[in-house]
């Protein structure tokens, strides 16, 4: 998986220029030094590596989290062991099942800013099994299924167009046979902190999302009174849109 994400990254990255470097660009005055980048199910961390690479250039402390996927408590704590190594403001950033992570784990003091890209956004009390519920099914939710050990994955068949239809083929259909699978109790699970009612909030929607429905992304957004930033990408707008997902997360890095 990691390298089959890399490979996109690669790919999709080659011809752009970066400028600076982590050692010699300086952040704006007041700028959050750290960012926490905290990936969605079926996938690994690597698929914020765009991301991370551009912010990394311009001198961000940048940490990427590797969920567990067994169960939101599990993935929170992830997120919790990288905000506790990090050193002064953090802006904490979630995609997909991601938004659920950061919903109930950033209340930690050291996160200045929340950012949501193409994330679910629960309130306290529910779960990505009572959002998925509540929205238009979508080509992605209606192809999840549970294997015989309770494990959800997307049907093979239908990932490519439903999850990364912007990615090149050949990569989408390697990401949609190496998937990570999120356990069922994961989805099932509730959460009991909102996080983003205490902090500043951005969502970045992607109006070609197949698995969260574009309209329910901007119910979401408006639900936190998020800044909201749209990009015509899918829901693999974290690699293919990295450059506007980046500024975003910059943005959310002078937030007060």
């Amino acid at each position: 998986m990691r390298n089959i994400l890399l490979s996109a990254a690669t790919v999709l990255l080659a011809g752009t220029t970066l400028v600076g470097s982590a050692h010699s660009a300086e952040l704006p005055k007041g700028a959050a030094p750290n960012i926490v980048l905290v990936h969605g199910a079926f996938v690994d961390q690597t698929s914020w590596q765009p991301v991370a690479e551009i912010l990394t250039k311009k001198g961000y402390n940048v940490t990427l989290v590797e969920n567990p996927l067994t169960s939101l408590a599990a993935d929170v704590d992830a997120t919790k062991q990288a905000l506790a190594k990090q050193t002064g403001k953090t802006v904490l950033v979630g995609h997909s099942w991601g938004g659920v992570v950061i919903t109930q784990a950033g209340n930690d003091p050291k996160v200045s800013a929340l950012v949501y890209v193409s994330a679910f956004a629960p309130d306290v009390g529910q779960s990505l099994a009572t959002l998925a519920k509540s929205g238009p099914a979508t080509e992605g939710t209606a192809a999840i299924h549970p294997d015989d050990k309770g494990n959800l994955y997307i049907d093979p068949k239908v990932f490519p167009s439903a999850v990364a239809a912007d990615l090149p083929p050949k990569i989408a259909e390697s990401l949609a046979n190496h998937q990570l699978p999120l356990n069922h109790v994961a989805f099932e699970a509730p959460v009991d902190v909102a996080a983003w009612r205490d902090k500043p909030t951005f969502y970045v929607v992607s109006t070609k999302d197949k698995v969260i429905a574009p309209e329910v992304q901007k119910l979401f957004a408006a639900g936190m009174k998020a800044q909201t930033t749209e990009v015509a990408g899918s829901h693999a707008s974290l690699v293919v849109h990295a450059k506007e997902v980046a500024a975003v997360i910059e943005k959310a890095s002078l937030a007060k």
